[in-house]
């Protein structure tokens, strides 16, 4: 596996100004809101739920919103009908990107996901045509920026928690899992006393390619434009970091 080039949210909300934030916790609400719709309000016997709520309390996410989620979800409270969408792109230097996210309308979200893409020198693509470049895995991101633990010993507790890939990108290391034992590994670095910055269920580019550094602008140009949708939960790219 090559590596990560996704920018995960967690981050991005932890480095957000309070406008962003209060849009970040809008996006988090809906993916609490789907996941108790589908799995029933108690986390203890619905994963996709507990995933849900871990990420929001990573980045301080308020408990009544989280819980306002969970009741809306599963109907004790009147919210709006969302559904999921997964569209598949090109972005500059014909570097495919996977998008998705979560929507009360999901005719709309495709014509303003279209013209963003368009106005960036990207295009939409057709289903499975980008698809097959991804594999979907369990990703456990640590950020070991204090460098409290050696690299080698990092990687070396996450090998022995089963993992089954690993990727540093700076001082974040990545740590890939089949989907169903995602759950495991993590309790598996949490008893190690591992300080998990979040997990999460991903894309991951089988292989990610280089581009031209103006080319690379525009991508990433593309993303916060993407981002800044209201709909779009996930953005997953091939472009090398």
């Amino acid at each position: 596996m090559s590596g990560h080039s996704h920018a995960k949210t967690v981050k991005r909300v932890k480095e957000a100004g309070d406008k962003k934030r209060g849009k970040a916790f809008s996006k988090m609400a809906r993916v609490i809101i789907l996941a108790a719709k589908e799995g029933g309000g108690d986390p203890g016997s619905n994963y996709k739920l507990k995933m849900a709520i871990d990420q929001a309390r990573q980045v301080n996410m308020p408990k009544d919103n989280i819980e306002r989620a969970i009741k809306k979800g599963t109907g004790e409270l009147f919210g709006e009908k969302l559904e999921q969408f997964v569209f598949e792109a090109y972005s500059p230097g014909k570097t495919a990107i996977i998008i998705e996210g979560i929507t009360d309308n999901k005719n709309r979200s495709l014509s303003e996901i279209k013209q963003i893409l368009n106005q960036y020198n990207g295009k939409l693509a057709g289903a499975g045509s980008v698809k097959w470049l991804f594999e979907r895995k369990g990703t456990i991101t640590v950020d070991n920026e204090q460098e409290t633990i050696s690299k080698e010993e990092l990687e070396l507790i996450a090998i022995e928690a089963e993992a089954e890939d690993i990727y540093w990108h700076n001082n974040t290391l990545y740590i890939y899992t089949k989907p169903e034992e995602l759950e495991k590994v993590k309790r598996n670095l949490e008893e190690k006393s591992i300080k998990i910055e979040s997990s999460s269920l991903d894309w991951i580019a089988k292989e990610t390619i280089e581009i031209e550094e103006k080319e690379k602008e525009s991508c990433q140009k593309l993303f916060e434009a993407l981002d800044e949708n209201d709909a779009v939960q996930d953005i997953y790219s091939n472009l090398k970091l």
